[in-house]
Parts: structure tokens; C-alpha cells; sequence
């Protein structure tokens, strides 16, 4: 199989805002979590509970309208604006880990987004682990997908977006339905992705000391309870060990100040081995899934604007 050209570009040259480095401050001082120490003095629950309370302080984008839906038993979201076309959507899976986070505390990025592609949203809220191990998040995302197949959308009318664990998430998905011969959608789009529960990349340890947010000892900890009794270098949890043949076109960002900076050029590296069509973006000095800081720090704009921009491209007619 011929490989397609791998196209790296990284944010040469610019340097981070005043903005970004002061909110980088902010978070090394008070967010330095995701399992690990963070799981040692609260519970599962609590961590939760605070990060859907933290998520209300973000502004969602102006004139969304938000529709509550369930999907087979999974409570999900509509994201749209009253321009946003009815024959297009993106199926965004949030971050988190696999344990935390919600629709809640994703909406005002998926919002973002969806307003930058000029397309609809829906985000679902898949189970989590420890309760729902792997792969429970896997089945609602197929699930979630099947229905909008269902509702009248063609694939090709379909982009598979997702940060973080949302990101692997994405992916896993899409190998799940190639393997199973069903319609892949147009694209996917993948911010920060957590691709290698196995931690095996070298930015684990090489960025560990500027990652404001994430720490190695949290991210194991958080992988083997989603993984429980499966093994970390699974092809479906860790999907930089899949054969990623015949996936569609990849979009990835990463920041270089991230541990999971390895993750996603790995992911990069073997998708353009299998032949698939991708694009990395390597941002220096950004930080895990910055785009979530929109109301905050330019990079974050003008990297969903960036998303946006791959979006209206994948779908245009």
C-alpha cells in the first residue's frame, strides 16, 4: 500500500501570548491532576462533581441552541445555531480520561467548534469508567453513530471529533466499524489524544516537568481503570498499536508542552504507515487540549478556528 505524505507544521516562530503563559501559571498551580494524586485525597465522585462545577464558569458561544436528547438510554445533546445546515454534524466524544468529565463539561468546546465548522454537534454522554470499564465508552460511541446513520445522515455527512481520551475514543471507533465492514465517517479530528495507555512515548518523561496539567503517575492510574482486566497496548484502548488501514483523513493538534506530545505523533507516524491521509499540528507551548481556553488566550481561538477550517474543507461539496 503507497503511504500518503504526513504533513507536520508546528507553530514556528510565534510566540505563546502573555495570555497563554499566564494561564499556564494558573494551571500548574492548581490543576495538576487526572488520577493519581488528585484520586488520593477525594473520590471518584467528588473529582466529577468539581469539574462539572468548574465547567459553568465557561461562556458557551452566543445564540447556541442546546437540545436534550436521548440515545438508546444515553443522555446526548444537540449543538446547533440557526444557520447551521441540517445535512452535516460532527459527533464529538469529550475528554477526561475515560472516568470524568461530561457533556457539561465538554458543551462549550464542542459549541465552539460546531460554530467555527458551521455545522451541528451532538455529544453524548458515554458511560464511564471505573463503574463501566472498557469498552462500554466504545459501544455508545458506535451507538451514538449507528443512530445518526438511522436519523438520515450519510457517512460522508458525518466527521468524528474528540480531545484527549475522546480522541483515542475516535479512533477506536472507527476501527470497531472498519472491522465490522460499516461506513466510516468523512473525517476524524483528534485534540491532544490519549492513544498509548501503555505511556511508552518519550514525552512522558521529556515534558513532564512543563505539563501544567497532567502527571505520569495520574494518567497510569487513570488508564488501568478504564482498561480494567484488558491489557494497555489493546489495539481498541491504545490505538497507536492498531493497524489503522483504510481510516479516513486525520486531523490532529498537540501542544509541546504536553505529555501526551507522543501520543499524538505516534498516532501520526502509524496512521500515515497504514496509508491514511493526516495532518499534525504541533503548537509550542501549549498545554493538554488548550483549546479549551477560548475565552481566555488567542492560540485557543485560532486553533478552533483551524478546526472549523479542516471541517467546512472535509465537507465541501
Amino acid at each position: 500500500m503507497k503511504t500518503k505524505e504526513l504533513k507536520l507544521e508546528r507553530e514556528i516562530g510565534v510566540m505563546p501570548s502573555f495570555k497563554s503563559y499566564f494561564l499556564e501559571k494558573v494551571i500548574k498551580l492548581t490543576a495538576k491532576s487526572v488520577g493519581g494524586k488528585s484520586l488520593e485525597k477525594r473520590g471518584i465522585a467528588e473529582r466529577r462533581q468539581k469539574l462539572d462545577a468548574a465547567s459553568k464558569r465557561l461562556r458557551m458561544p452566543e445564540n447556541c441552541l442546546v437540545e436534550p436528547l436521548r440515545i438508546e438510554g444515553i443522555y446526548a445533546e444537540w449543538l446547533s445555531y440557526n444557520d447551521s445546515p441540517d445535512d452535516k454534524v460532527i459527533l464529538y466524544l469529550h475528554g477526561g480520561g475515560y472516568g470524568y468529565c461530561s457533556v457539561q463539561t465538554h458543551r462549550t468546546l464542542a459549541a465552539g467548534i460546531g460554530k467555527a465548522a458551521g455545522v451541528m454537534v451532538i455529544i453524548p454522554d458515554y458511560r464511564l469508567a471505573p463503574e463501566h470499564p472498557f469498552p462500554a465508552a466504545i459501544e455508545d460511541a458506535v451507538r451514538a453513530y449507528r443512530w445518526l446513520l438511522e436519523q438520515g445522515f450519510h457517512s460522508s455527512q458525518i466527521i468524528f471529533a474528540g480531545d484527549s481520551a475522546g480522541g483515542g475514543l475516535s479512533i477506536a471507533t472507527a476501527l470497531v466499524l472498519r472491522d465490522q465492514n460499516e461506513p466510516l465517517p468523512a473525517a476524524l479530528v483528534c485534540l491532544s489524544p490519549w492513544v498509548d495507555l501503555t505511556s511508552s512515548g518519550q514525552s512522558y518523561q521529556k515534558n513532564e516537568s512543563v505539563d501544567p496539567y497532567l502527571n505520569v503517575d495520574g494518567v497510569r492510574k487513570t488508564a488501568r481503570m478504564y482498561a480494567g482486566e484488558a491489557a494497555l497496548d489493546h489495539p481498541l484502548i491504545s490505538p497507536v498499536f492498531a493497524d489503522l488501514a483504510d481510516l479516513p483523513p486525520l486531523f490532529i493538534q498537540v501542544g509541546s508542552h504536553e505529555i501526551l506530545q507522543s501520543d499524538a505523533e505516534m498516532l501520526a507516524a502509524a496512521a500515515r504507515h497504514a496509508g491514511v491521509t493526516v495532518k499534525l499540528k504541533v503548537w509550542d507551548g501549549m498545554w493538554h487540549v488548550w483549546q479549551m481556553s477560548g475565552d481566555f488566550i488567542p492560540e485557543a481561538r485560532r486553533a478552533i478556528k483551524e478546526i472549523g477550517d479542516f471541517v467546512k474543507w472535509t465537507f465541501r461539496d
